[in-house]
């Protein structure tokens, strides 16, 4: 299983550098954008990026299934599946922020096996797999050692529907902000997961996210030495409707904050 997971690594890899690659010369063009929701966008971009993963999982692993963010995906019930965000940042995308990602994980038997994250920008290539360490550009990374969240670099996101929802993650960032030395929100969730594996950032919280958006990036950190729960330090896995990740060092004290912080508005 170990030798066949690295074969799978070198697909992925070169999978996601081919995406992110046309991703990064197309980011300057004009953009057709689309709203899935108030705020929620997708672009020709993603779509662009997606059929590119998604016809070359179809051509090397015709029996693998396939998640994706913008299409319905493959679901055959197969021993392996794909977990793809083939533009995690489309909003910075589209205003030509340089911030996104492209992120593939690989599933087995319901565990994540593989993840990888590139960052065309920085050409900056994060891997993991399971048991056998994090690796950005194929040298070993390792989360922090920041022991006291008051030094602590944090990175967070807010929900597409913080218009309309009391569960909109400000409660949470206001109670963070008093605790953590400063808080950055980029954009994309899958780069600042890999970034916490890489030890830039100490720690990450979110609400809402999606399978997609969490699958590489969370195989990263726990990788590179760090812990991944749910919201409030419970089990985690894909479907969480919270993920709380950082260097290990400072996650019960980041879980005490979220769980003792009271509810937007209150």
């Amino acid at each position: 299983m170990t030798n066949e997971v690295s074969g799978f690594l070198t697909f992925a890899v070169e999978t996601a550098r081919r995406a992110g690659l046309m991703l990064k010369e197309r980011i300057d063009q004009r953009h057709l954008i689309e709203y899935k929701g108030e705020i929620d966008i997708v672009t020709e971009a993603d779509r662009m990026s997606e059929e590119i993963i998604a016809a070359a999982v179809r051509e090397r692993w015709p029996d693998h299934d396939l998640m994706t963010e913008e299409s319905a995906g493959i679901d055959r019930g197969g021993e392996f599946r794909w977990i793809v965000d083939p533009l995690d940042g489309t909003t910075n995308y589209a205003h030509a922020y340089p911030v996104f990602c492209v992120s593939l994980a690989l599933e087995h038997g319901g565990e994540i096996v593989l993840g990888v994250v590139y960052n065309p920008m920085l050409d900056e290539m994060f891997t993991a797999e399971r048991g056998k360490g994090a690796y950005l550009n194929g040298r070993p990374i390792r989360c922090s050692k920041t022991d006291d969240l008051s030094r602590g670099l944090l990175a967070t996101g807010f929900p597409y529907d913080i218009r309309r929802s009391r569960e909109n993650n400000l409660n949470y960032f206001l109670a963070m902000a008093t605790k953590a030395q400063a808080i950055r929100r980029a954009g994309s969730a899958a780069l600042d997961l890999a970034y916490v594996a890489a030890g830039r950032f100490d720690g990450f919280w979110e609400l809402k996210l999606k399978p997609w958006d969490m699958a590489a990036g969370c195989l990263l950190v726990t990788e590179a030495g760090g812990t991944v729960t749910d919201l409030h330090g419970g089990p985690f896995h894909i479907f969480v409707d919270g993920i709380l990740a950082s260097n290990g060092r400072i996650h019960e004290a980041m879980a005490e904050v979220l769980r003792n912080a009271p509810p937007w508005g209150s």
